[in-house]
């Protein structure tokens, strides 16, 4: 049995709060395209700056990464431009056929679609890059001098990179502070919810574990990133590693109706069962996605741990997210600074053993206000505030560090307390490589997305083609952006395309009059665009696409002219073609397999739902050891939570799909944030001190 469910419109024109870094790509790209546009400008050869262009726009990729992870996702962001660029440019030489060269666009952009989507580069995702390519196939060119402007390309982008690298002389930690900042905020944001409760169990707060699972998950991927060559980066990851772990705390306390079950039950029989609710969370914001860097190297002993097994032998979660939006934090008040050590600490009295008068909420706030305190001071720059963790906390970080390889000889003795070291992800997780091609397998649900991508773009030019327009790639561009994760995500990218157009050619029609000024005012106006293209788009696409479209006409420009009110029709309806064209292709060819996600998803949280509950039932045994499987426990069953929850509304947002096991889904996600807040309450026992 399916069912068609309605696509939403005002959802989809609402303005949303702004990605706080949105001004690091902004500044980046028009840094790295003004330099050459300038540089050509002087030497008379504006028409060269489509090529330019096409290399200076990876200056938007990769700037959630830290450094080091950075410099390698950008490099391949280089090379997958320039070698899109030098097939179109090829194909534009040697096909006369435009018929031939729509299809040939459309393969490429799909193409770019699906490696997108697997490597999870993130904003602006596959967009850039096939709107270069896919223009590049229509240029007029001659095989002779592809080699000339393939150079151009790839000297620009390397230009895009030293820029998007320039920042880590100044603020070598930037992008990993932020992303901990933001995970701090989450669990400021959470404990907030919960302590608004006071007693119930208001609508915001599953929404606000998820936002804070997620954003705690992102950050702990984003710290493995960041390589501990030298002492001192080892000591300021572990110094975000403290605050991080603190952050995660918040997940430990899974409101009132919880606790007080759990202190009326056994302590076994507490986690063995757990009645249904419905905890599915509003629409997330589109992800984006991350390319993944080497795998840290593992240098534990080779001796067997039994412990090990049950991880090893668990299937293993896709845990690799883009970043979550952040939440706005506030304090009443100057935030006090814990000064106290991080070893090992004596038992805390709670609050409420030693206070008559203490209340949860009152003390949540506190702990909130804490978290956003520490978030601004990350934010500022200002140095790492100390973080005082518990006993467990302090072992689980120490737990996890590495013996050097070879150190002993096997059946030796063990030496003895380990190395302390950094955090190390959980074992069984395929990254780099392997993890892109895990994605892209047959069964795969990015493949049906590469499908309508395909699809969609060669009909939609070929319409184009048909109604005499003469720039049809304009309508593959628009067919390749609206494809989105499922149908409902796509109706709204294509009403927000189409309507940010449209007032986007009203602002080029106003911009006519600067346009005659010259060389030098298109290229001040195109980086103008540029920069108001990036503030916008992080509100809506709508927005963005109101100055995205007057900088893709004024690019047409420099390349050969053409009269204004020749190119706006063009666009509008290559626009109004692509738009309709490719909705429909979506539409008609629905992921059938999303549903079928949700069922691994499911399967995936059960196991690690089972590794958790055997860890939380063999009751506390103190240890590094111990410390460290709860830590793996913790972060797999995060991960396969969060997995959930995007496959759900995957599936959510096709019209046509058949119903949801919500049931299932419910008592799952229940179930899971149960044992997820039972591992970190362990880790975080006992309790931290106000």
């Amino acid at each position: 049995m399916v069912r068609a469910r309605p696509l939403p419109v005002r959802s989809a024109v609402r303005l949303r709060r702004p990605v706080d870094i949105w001004h690091k790509p902004a500044l980046s790209a028009v840094a790295a395209l003004a330099i050459p546009d300038l540089t050509l400008w002087a030497l008379g050869r504006l028409d060269l700056l489509l090529y330019t262009s096409a290399g200076a726009m990876c200056a938007l990729y990769a700037h959630g990464l830290p450094y080091a992870a950075r410099a390698r996702t950008l490099a391949w962001v280089v090379l997958g431009m320039v070698a899109s660029l030098g097939i179109a440019l090829t194909a534009a030489s040697l096909i006369t056929s435009t018929a031939l060269l729509v299809v040939c666009a459309s393969l490429v952009a799909a193409v770019h679609k699906v490696v997108c989507e697997a490597t999870r580069i993130g904003p602006p995702g596959n967009i850039i890059l096939t709107f270069i390519a896919a223009s590049a196939f229509f240029v007029p060119q001659h095989l002779g001098q592809v080699p000339l402007h393939i150079a151009l390309a790839l000297g620009a982008g390397v230009l895009a990179w030293l820029v998007c690298m320039a920042p880590a002389l100044i603020r070598p930690q930037g992008p990993e502070r932020i992303v901990v900042a933001r995970a701090l905020e989450a669990a400021a944001g959470l404990l907030r919810t919960e302590a608004e409760a006071d007693g119930g169990q208001p609508a915001g707060v599953p929404h606000a574990r998820h936002a804070t699972a997620a954003a705690v998950n992102a950050a702990w991927h984003t710290l493995f990133l960041v390589p501990v060559r030298t002492p001192a980066r080892a000591a300021a990851r572990a110094g975000l590693e403290r605050l991080l772990v603190r952050a995660e705390s918040a997940l430990g306390d899974t409101g009132p109706a919880i606790e007080a079950s759990a202190e009326a039950e056994p302590r076994d029989a507490r986690f063995a069962k757990a009645e249904p609710r419905d905890t599915r969370s509003a629409e997330p914001e589109p992800r984006h996605t991350r390319t993944t860097g080497p795998e840290p190297r593992d240098t534990r002993s080779a001796e067997p741990e039994p412990r090990d097994a049950r991880f090893a032998k668990a299937e293993p979660c896709d845990t690799q997210f883009a970043e979550a939006e952040p939440r706005e934090t506030r304090t009443t008040g100057p935030e006090p600074r814990d000064t106290r050590s991080a070893g090992p600490e004596p038992h805390h009295t709670r609050p409420a053993e030693a206070d008559p008068h203490y209340t949860r909420p009152a003390a949540s706030k506190a702990e909130a206000d804490r978290l956003g305190g520490w978030a601004r001071e990350l934010r500022s720059g200002r140095p790492l505030p100390e973080v005082v963790l518990s006993a467990a906390q302090a072992e689980k970080l120490a737990g996890v560090a590495a013996e050097e390889p070879g150190s002993r000889r096997p059946g030796s003795p063990r030496p003895g307390p380990r190395r302390q070291g950094p955090r190390r992800p959980a074992p069984g997780h395929p990254r780099g490589v392997r993890a892109v091609l895990a994605r892209l397998a047959p069964g795969s649900p990015l493949l049906p997305i590469g499908a309508r991508v395909a699809a969609g773009c060669v009909l939609a030019g070929w319409a184009s083609m048909a109604v005499g327009v003469g720039h049809p790639y304009w309508a593959v561009v628009t067919a390749a952006s609206i494809y989105q994760a499922n149908t409902t995500l796509s109706w709204q990218r294509a009403l927000q395309r189409t309507l940010g157009n449209l007032l986007g050619l009203l602002l080029y029609t106003a911009l006519l009059p600067l346009m005659h000024l010259g060389p030098l005012a298109m290229i001040a106006l195109a980086l103008a665009c540029q920069l108001g293209a990036e503030a916008g788009i992080t509100r809506n696409y709508w927005l963005g696409s109101v100055c995205v479209t007057p900088m893709a006409l004024l690019l047409t420009e420099f390349g050969s002219p053409v009269p204004a009110t020749t190119l706006i029709a063009d666009r509008w309806i290559d626009t109004v073609v692509g738009a309709a064209v490719g909705l429909a292709c979506c539409v008609l060819v629905t992921n059938r397999r999303a549903a079928d996600r949700i069922e691994v998803a499911l399967g995936r949280v059960a196991a690690a739902e089972a590794v958790a509950f055997g860890l939380l039932a063999a009751g506390p045994t103190p240890g590094a050891d111990e410390a460290r499987d709860i830590g793996w426990a913790r972060d797999r069953l995060a991960g396969c939570l969060v997995e959930l929850r995007e496959a759900v509304e995957v599936a959510a947002g096709e019209w046509w799909q058949r119903p949801l096991p919500e049931e299932r889904i419910a008592h799952a996600e229940q179930r899971g944030h149960r044992a997820l807040a039972g591992l970190v309450r362990r880790l975080s026992a006992p309790a931290l001190a106000a």
